[in-house]
């Protein structure tokens, strides 16, 4: 690997642990879904060949890693907030650690495929296009997830009821 190539996939980093974060939780488990994605990357870059973003080919990886882990445990519900956001740049007041804290957790509460496609899209500014491309759905699948996670956070955090998920009619 190149310099030039091993520079672009550090330079991943920083938004790999933010959505490892927010996917995981706990920081132990978010940890080692960056330390997994980065070990797969490495030894899967010759298959790359440079075709798009090299943060959305990670981002794949880290999704298709954290998929594999859920399908291997079995049906436990996922830990708590965690450190799901990196800390305040500035001085939290408590009201600000609270609403943080909230926010956490609210999207811990969120189904894990609108979580996954509000970070992607919200949190780490990937288009649609390259958020359908990670997750593997259509572009439409993408922003249907992103329109509903954003209904629902909206509810979790007013405290209004969350809305009831549509039943298929037939």
């Amino acid at each position: 690997m190149r310099a030039h190539d091993e520079a672009q996939v550090v330079a991943c980093i920083p938004s790999l642990r933010r959505y490892a974060r927010g996917l995981a939780g706990e920081r132990e488990r978010a940890d080692d879904l960056v330390q997994d994605t980065l070990e797969r990357a490495w030894r899967k870059f010759p298959l790359w060949q440079r075709r798009g973003d090299v943060r959305a080919w990670m981002f794949g990886i880290m999704h298709n890693l954290y998929i594999d882990r859920l399908r291997g445990q079995r049906a436990t519900p996922e830990a708590g907030a965690g450190d799901a956001l990196p800390e305040p740049a500035q001085r939290a007041t408590q009201s600000d650690r609270l609403e943080v804290r909230d926010l956490e957790r609210a999207l811990q509460r969120l189904p894990a495929e609108q979580r996954e496609v509000l970070l992607l899209v919200g949190v780490e500014a990937l288009g649609y296009q390259q958020a359908a491309d990670v997750l593997g759905v259509p572009i439409g699948t993408v922003m249907s997830r992103l329109s509903r996670a954003r209904e629902r956070l909206r509810a979790e955090l007013e405290g209004a009821s969350v809305p009831a998920r549509m039943q298929r009619v037939k």
